[in-house]
């Protein structure tokens, strides 16, 4: 197992189409005009002329999942209009060997080098490399790591790679609250409701079952119940004083988009849709019905409109926060 690091890298033009560079004179075999050693802004162009944007390499190494990196090196990149990093991923680097193959790729197509190293000689040997070749290079936990280690006055405890990704209990209820997501879909054993911690209501197509897989990964027990025109939501929702119910709404035209979207998967499936699933006015009875009944039962609301789920689950958990905390509602 020591050296079953994994190695992914993605094609500079895998989803560029026919491309077309500037021209860089002094550049030698190994580093051809797509990848020139100093510059990174590359002008792509589409086979219809029109400008892509600006395409450089990250190489995330890490020695455990790299869950951290690709999070975090997704996260920068979303702060810049028009870019578009060429991710080079090596994982599970914890020998000489896997690092000398991760390093042999960072010198072919230099870029910008993120890692998590615990390994000091691993860590040391990378940085090194790097600097000998002026390639950027940054160790992503270091100054998290630091303010710790100030605030506590204790020295980093853990050296061990992955130590994150323990497992402890913590992750025994991730895996517990992602079986009772995806046993609870759809308004599903609506009697067990009360072991869960969140409840999402809401009409078709606002995000519902995402959310839950999104808070079960976070280690929240979430269910979801669907808002059918003509049916009655179980009777057990007025017992409940626990679990946190959240109503979701959308905009009426965001919902007909998807709706009719989804209608011709329905339709190859032989499931037929009532003519008024994508009806705008019926949509929109939809709506103004879902929000009265939840400022009726006092539910909070999420638009989940220009949201994405992660963004959705942020605020699902600030509200149970809220909750249970006492804040929330007059609780």
């Amino acid at each position: 197992m020591t050296e079953s690091a994994r190695f992914f890298t993605f094609s500079p033009l895998w989803r560029l189409g026919t491309a077309k560079a500037k021209v860089y004179p002094d550049r030698d075999a190994k580093h051809p005009p797509f990848f020139p050693r100093k510059r990174t802004q590359i002008n792509f162009m589409t086979t219809s002329g029109a400008k892509i944007g600006i395409h450089f390499h990250v190489h995330l190494v890490s020695d455990s999942t790299g869950e951290t990196l690709n999070a975090l090196a997704k996260a920068a990149a979303a702060r810049f209009e028009g870019i578009f990093p060429i991710e080079h991923i090596y994982v599970l680097i914890r020998s000489d060997k896997q690092m000398d193959r991760a390093l042999t790729e960072i010198e072919s197509y230099p870029g910008i080098v993120l890692h998590t190293l615990v390994d000091a000689e691993l860590r040391q040997k990378l940085e090194t490399f790097c600097r000998e070749r002026d390639i950027p290079t940054i160790g992503v936990l270091d100054s998290v790591v630091l303010a710790y280690s100030r605030y506590l006055g204790a020295a980093e405890f853990s050296k061990r790679s992955g130590a994150q990704h323990n497992l402890d209990s913590d992750y025994f209820d991730r895996i517990e609250a992602l079986n009772y997501a995806i046993a609870h879909d759809d308004g599903a054993l609506a009697d067990k409701l009360r072991q869960a911690e969140i409840i999402l209501i809401g009409v078709s197509r606002t995000s519902k079952t995402p959310t839950c897989i999104y808070l079960a990964h976070r280690g929240y027990k979430a269910a979801n119940i669907p808002l059918v025109p003509g049916r009655e939501l179980p009777p057990e929702l007025d017992e409940l004083n626990e679990p946190l119910i959240v109503g979701l709404i959308a905009s009426p035209d965001r919902l007909i988009q998807i709706r009719k979207a989804r209608v011709l998967a329905y339709t190859t499936a032989g499931d037929e849709r009532p003519s008024t699933y994508t009806d705008a006015e019926a949509v929109r009875e939809e709506i103004i019905a879902a929000r009265r009944l939840f400022e009726r039962k006092g539910w909070p609301v999420i638009d989940v409109t220009r949201r994405s789920v992660e963004e959705t689950s942020a605020s699902i958990i600030s509200l149970l926060n809220e909750k249970r905390t006492g804040r929330l509602g007059g609780i």
